[in-house]
């Protein structure tokens, strides 16, 4: 057996390549690169496919969160809470703003914020709760609705990983004031660079992020916001739309897949990922949580089979956030999965063998 693809971003490719191909081609001949039809109608698909709101398409996952923050009126001084267990987009967002990133522990069942611990963090400064779907599932949105309410709080999704994943019957994007997603070519719904998009119920909402994304204008040179330049490009709308056509299917083989190593893994001493009742998991990543992580990462390389850790270090352990003045133990989930999560080969064009062969190498290991 040849070696194991993580991500499988040629056979993603392969799949559909001649509409995809099509696609770029059209795009080239009309010459409209930035913005126009493409983005347009790419939009009306995203909300057809979440089914409500509005969506704005933008560059990346990370333009999204910052254009989101800014929609909202975030400015310097203020507080949000947030994970610290996700990629540092989520808060290196924050702080670029002048905004200050307040840390919650994690639950251990689902990798997200714990909405037991978030009433302890709320202060006179705090504007927002920017929670995340992280490895695709969303947290309890019910409870962190309730408490953004309770409290007057804005309630924003960071979805980067879990575009399509659900929360009682209803895509994770409709939640909160803005929910927030990343196409960026290993995710779920990925493109062939960077791309992301904006969900809001709100037109008003909608109608200022597509503003703020091309430089806060309302017209040619007449600009009402300061903004950024966020667009998403022609050639990696007309993509996506051709990739959201078999999305709903891309998401079934996922959680196939996941039903397998769930099956296969089961019993071993092994950490499983949880999917809980409520919810719907798109699976950006299968990740389970081990110990002796380092041996693993390399018994596995050994045989063929590449894996990767989300994420090693939580962030208020990272130098850039040392201003905050967290330390070791303040976070005791977060630094737990830190030290013990393994990600796992995880796409829709695994074949059953190679997750047969993964789950074996693992058993192997304990042997």
């Amino acid at each position: 057996m040849n070696k194991i693809d993580f991500a499988n971003l040629q056979k993603a490719h392969e799949a559909h390549k001649e509409e995809i191909e099509e696609a770029i081609l059209r795009v080239s001949r009309n010459a409209n690169y930035i913005m126009g039809e493409e983005v347009e109608s790419l939009e009306n698909e995203l909300v057809e496919f979440v089914g409500s709101g509005y969506a704005v398409t933008c560059s990346s996952g990370s333009s999204a969160l910052i254009l989101a923050l800014m929609a909202l009126g975030i400015k310097a001084g203020d507080e949000i809470i947030t994970t610290p267990f996700s990629f540092i987009a989520t808060s290196e967002m924050i702080a670029l703003l002048g905004a200050k990133p307040v840390f919650v522990d994690i639950s251990l069942g689902d990798y997200n914020i714990d909405c037991k611990k978030i009433k302890n963090a709320i202060t006179s400064k705090t504007k927002a709760i920017l929670a995340v779907s992280l490895y695709g599932q969303p947290p309890n949105l019910n409870a962190l609705e309730k408490i953004a309410k309770a409290h007057d709080l804005f309630l924003i999704l960071d979805g980067a990983q879990s575009f399509g994943a659900e929360f009682m019957g209803r895509k994770d994007s409709v939640y909160g004031d803005i929910a927030t997603t990343s196409f960026f070519p290993a995710k779920p719904l990925g493109c062939y660079g960077d791309g992301g998009a904006i969900f809001t119920q709100n037109k008003e909402l909608a109608d200022k992020i597509a503003s703020l994304r091309i430089h806060g204008q309302k017209k040619r040179y007449i600009h009402k916001y300061i903004g950024i330049g966020g667009r998403l490009d022609a050639i990696q709308a007309a993509i996506l739309r051709v990739k959201l056509k078999y999305f709903a299917n891309d998401i079934l083989k996922r959680n196939e897949i996941a039903s397998l190593y769930d099956q296969l893994l089961k019993n071993t001493r092994v950490a499983l990922p949880k999917v809980f009742e409520s919810r719907k998991s798109v699976f950006a990543q299968y990740t389970i949580r081990i110990s002796q992580r380092e041996k693993m990462i390399q018994y596995l390389k050994e045989n063929g089979i590449p894996s990767a850790v989300h994420y090693p270090v939580g962030l208020h352990l990272q130098e850039c956030f040392a201003y905050l003045g967290y330390k070791k133990g303040d976070f005791p989930n977060a630094e737990l999965a830190s030290n013990e999560v393994l990600s796992l080969p995880m796409n829709p064009y695994l074949q059953s063998e190679e997750v047969k062969k993964v789950c074996e190498s693992i058993k192997e290991f304990w042997e």
